[in-house]
């Protein structure tokens, strides 16, 4: 039976009809990408591919109500920078680049209206994309040692991190306690409402006679001669597509199917995280992002055009809400999404810290706690790439690997969607190699000799290397 085929370079194939399609003819059709995962990385990706000229299909059965949901969207390349993190700083600063194109493609002006609109208050700013900037401040003594010492590694590293004495800091932000210990200025650190930015992405998708969002479950990668030719559906079914983008977060390594001895390594790594709405005596509570060490814990306030604040995060390892579990593959999601237990001590926690920093905190009306799971990964870097056969000489056609963000999935979305667009498009910038899924697949190596994290030919970054070992855990902040 042929397939419908669908406008664009993708061509059409033959496939069986599709048990449980709720629509036979567009069961048949053949796209030219179907991204895995409707989250902000899943969307952003799909909004690089159909910019591009491409079809897509965008599977979830519950898009953007996982980490994406529980985001503050803080987009800080510079407070981002951890110890023993510095390769990923590259990938931070060239997303951060990305983002006032980005934002102005979503607003569909220029990128000149948009700022008008921002340097206006944001109005008219559909994403709640903002570039105000973010101070850094201590709590303690301890606290203004760590953060001075993190200073130097940022300026070693060519970041703008200038100090601030704590009454120039209260002069900004009125309502910042009188004690902080120290302040300092980091100018390149903005911030969007990943909310709003998904609500904005499904509805420019959504108008789009080129794109289709299918509500179903990926269960698995469908292969057809070899190559990865589309997703399979919970309950049957089957999406086909000429490029398959796996973007999933931590359900990637549970879907069938996925290339023999590929290793996605992983693991929840469970935030709370606070709304407030600010009462109209105390607006602004502030115009900066605010992110703090209160002794030796990090804090962070981020405010919102709407009135209300965002406080965050806790970063915790445990086994709170273990009851709730992620839907086996090829069964329906029932119940909150797993990892969405609030811990009762987080919330006291970030209530306590904050407070410390703006004691002001303490009068605002608490609207939601919320936490989610981030897919971390053990060098805390994303999964992105494509996938090198085994034992071959390139790589798995029709499979791309979008996953493991952790911290950084807002900041990296601008990135996630270009660089997967240049690998649909059949470039490699050699710049991510370091990042490519296969890069844990230790002591596993192509027909050629090289190691499955760099392409035939290419050469190899020793900054990139796939079979080093790697810390197990996150780094805190400072």
């Amino acid at each position: 039976m042929g397939t419908t085929p669908v406008p664009g370079p993708a061509a059409a194939r033959d496939a069986p009809p599709t048990a449980g399609a709720a629509d036979d003819a567009e069961a048949r059709k053949c796209y030219d990408v179907a991204v895995i995962g409707g989250g902000v990385v899943g969307h952003g990706i799909a909004w690089a591919a159909r910019r591009s000229g491409r079809t897509v299909a965008l599977i979830d059965d519950a898009p953007g109500s996982g980490a994406s949901w529980a985001a503050a969207g803080m987009l800080a390349p510079v407070s981002e920078l951890h110890y023993q993190e510095e390769a990923l700083l590259e990938l931070m600063l060239e997303s951060s680049r990305l983002w006032p194109d980005f934002a102005a493609g979503l607003e569909g002006t220029g990128l000149e209206e948009v700022e008008l609109k921002r340097s206006a208050g944001g109005a008219g700013n559909s994403t709640g994309y903002l570039t105000t900037p973010t101070l850094a401040v201590g709590a303690d003594a301890a606290d203004r040692r760590a953060l001075a010492d993190l200073r130097t590694v940022q300026r070693a590293s060519g970041l703008a991190v200038e100090p601030l004495t704590v009454r120039e800091a209260r002069v900004r932000e009125p309502l910042l306690s009188p004690g902080i210990s120290c302040a300092f200025d980091i100018p390149a650190d903005h911030q969007v409402d990943p909310r709003r930015l998904l609500a904005r992405l499904r509805e420019l998708l959504a108008a789009d006679s080129r794109h289709r969002m299918v509500p179903r479950r990926a269960s698995g990668l469908f292969w057809e001669d070899g190559k990865v030719a589309g997703a399979t559906l919970a309950g049957g079914g089957t999406v086909l597509a000429a490029e398959t983008i796996v973007a999933n977060g931590l359900g990637a390594g549970a879907l069938e199917g996925l290339p023999c001895g590929l290793r996605l390594p992983l693991r929840p790594v469970h935030g709370d995280i606070l709304r407030l709405r600010v009462p109209e005596k105390l607006r602004p509570l502030l115009t900066s992002t605010v992110r703090g060490l209160v002794r030796g814990v990090p804090v962070y306030i981020v405010p919102r055009q709407d009135g209300t604040v965002v406080i965050g995060a806790t970063q915790r390892e445990d086994a709170l809400g273990e009851n709730v579990q992620a839907p086996a593959p090829g069964h329906a999601a029932d119940g909150p999404p797993a990892g969405s237990a609030v811990s009762a001590g987080g919330v006291y926690q970030l209530l306590r810290d904050a407070q410390q920093l703006v004691p002001a905190v303490a009068e605002l009306e608490l609207l939601e706690a919320t936490a989610r799971a981030r897919p971390g990964t053990p060098d805390n870097a994303p999964l992105l790439g494509r996938v090198a056969e085994r034992g071959g000489t390139g790589d798995i056609a029709g499979l791309v690997i979008a996953t493991g963000f952790f911290r950084h999935g807002v900041l990296l979305t601008p990135a996630a969607g270009e660089i997967c667009r240049q690998l649909l498009d059949g470039t490699e910038d050699p710049r991510w190699y370091r990042f490519r899924p296969d890069r844990f697949a230790a002591g596993t190596l192509a027909a050629d000799g090289r190691p499955l994290g760099v392409p035939a030919g290419a050469t190899r970054d020793p900054a990139s290397t796939s079979t080093h070992s790697t810390p197990e855990h996150s780094k805190d902040t400072a």
